[in-house]
């Protein structure tokens, strides 16, 4: 089986710069919205729904608890070449924030147990045209 791996990065507020977005999408929570770098395949589609996910749901998470400055999520993932299953994907996360790293910690673990996307993954799921 050969494999390919794929790699996305998204981005908001204090960190947004550090990416050359392709796109960018609205996001309530940040005034720039989502800056995102990756290309238009599925697999960069796919792993750019598990950032954005993952991105949102920790200003979501962090609402009147803790004061976000940024945020960058980079997602890679390893893809069959012959059927372009996902065979694996991870992500690391960095937050700019003046918070202690145990709150931050606490925070990206709270969010990694919750992001909808990346538990989709973590399951079985089958998709079928209608």
């Amino acid at each position: 089986m050969a494999e390919v791996h794929v790699d996305v990065r998204v981005a908001a507020g204090s960190r947004a710069a550090a990416v050359a977005p392709a796109f960018v999408v609205p996001h309530q929570w940040t005034d720039g919205g989502i800056a995102v770098e990756g290309g238009g395949t599925g697999a960069h589609l796919l792993l750019t729904a598990v950032g954005c996910c993952v991105l949102n749901d920790l200003y979501r998470e962090a609402q009147s608890r803790v004061v976000l400055d940024g945020v960058l999520v980079e997602v890679g993932g390893d893809f069959d070449t012959e059927t372009w299953a996902t065979t694996a994907v991870a992500y690391d996360v960095t937050v700019d924030t003046a918070e202690a790293e145990d709150v931050v910690a606490r925070l990206v673990d709270a969010v990694d147990s919750v992001a909808e996307i990346p538990r989709v993954l973590r399951g079985e799921v089958r998709v079928t045209r209608r």
